[in-house]
């Protein structure tokens, strides 16, 4: 068995496509257009990177790019101060603080200081309340294009035996709540699980969000299962730096049903959800329905 490649890239420019048809709708019938903050804080090459990116794919979408850089040695009070001055902007509609922050600043003061309707990340504590209450809300951008993935793959989640490496708030724990909302059976494990390879050759579906690189062998996959890989790990080769997942693709791809690359899987579909966040938040601030944005 050779398993089908889940091609990210080409998924997440159809999304970001009908992003761009939504808002060009927006503009004409309702005379706005969605507008995407980012604050970024120091100077670190990776996070500059990315900020550009979701200004270049914001301007490709017909969105306003608003981009905030603070020094390094910004107060905590400063970028409070900054979140409450584009909590209030009308041409705002998202607000995205990129992380990691410096280590003077308290993410979750941050966080929670933006209003939860302009959250586009969903990393407010209200907006994770209702994620894991099954309520309407903003949803975090990666564990959103994940489901994304799963259910371009697959055609029903429901029953399947959903198996999560990793725990963390970004991906590992929203992303377990959204496989619950689809009735999946799930189990997140973490750095105190015991026999982890014996728990992943149950899954139907694995997701791989650890952080450690071709952490998940062949072995740890039962045959046909659906895998998502969520790992970016630079890695220093004799060729020069490489990205590669926490799934060990080629032995896996010998072994599962479906597989996400490394790049191009799950990657491309962050900062598609995030402009489908950006254009959600932009409806429901104003009372309009949510336009149709899914495949």
């Amino acid at each position: 068995m050779v398993a089908t490649i889940i091609d990210g890239q080409s998924i997440a420019e159809r999304l970001r496509q009908r992003v761009g048809e939504a808002a060009a709708e927006l503009r004409e019938k309702h005379g706005f257009v969605p507008g995407l903050a980012a604050i970024i804080v120091g100077d670190d090459p990776a996070s500059q990177i990315y900020v550009r990116n979701k200004a270049r794919a914001c301007t490709a979408a017909g969105l306003a790019s608003f981009e905030h850089n603070l020094p390094g040695d910004a107060s905590e009070a400063k970028l409070i101060a900054l979140v409450g001055a584009l909590n209030a902007d009308e041409r705002v509609d998202g607000i995205l603080v990129q992380l990691p922050l410096p280590a003077h600043i308290d993410a979750r003061e941050i966080v929670a200081a933006i209003d939860p309707a302009k959250d586009v990340d969903g990393f407010h504590p209200l907006n994770i309340g209702r994620l894991w209450g099954g309520e309407t809300t903003l949803v975090p951008c990666t564990p959103q294009g994940c489901m994304i993935l799963l259910r371009t793959a697959l055609s029903s989640l429901a029953g399947a035996e959903a198996v999560v490496l990793g725990r963390s708030h970004i991906v590992g724990r929203p992303l377990a709540a959204l496989l619950l909302a689809a009735d999946c059976t799930v189990t997140l494990v973490h750095t105190k699980s015991r026999d982890v390879p014996a728990i992943c050759r149950r899954a139907d579906i694995l997701i791989a969000a650890a952080g450690q690189p071709a952490m998940v062998k062949a072995s740890w996959i039962k045959p046909g299962a659906t895998v998502i890989d969520v790992g970016t790990n630079r890695v220093t080769t004799p060729d020069g730096v490489r990205l590669v997942g926490d799934v060990d693709f080629a032995a896996v791809r010998e072994v599962a049903g479906a597989i996400s690359p490394v790049p191009g899987g799950a990657g491309p579909m962050t900062i598609a959800c995030l402009l489908q966040n950006t254009v959600l938040a932009a409806c429901r601030r104003r009372g309009l329905a949510d336009p149709a944005l899914a495949e």
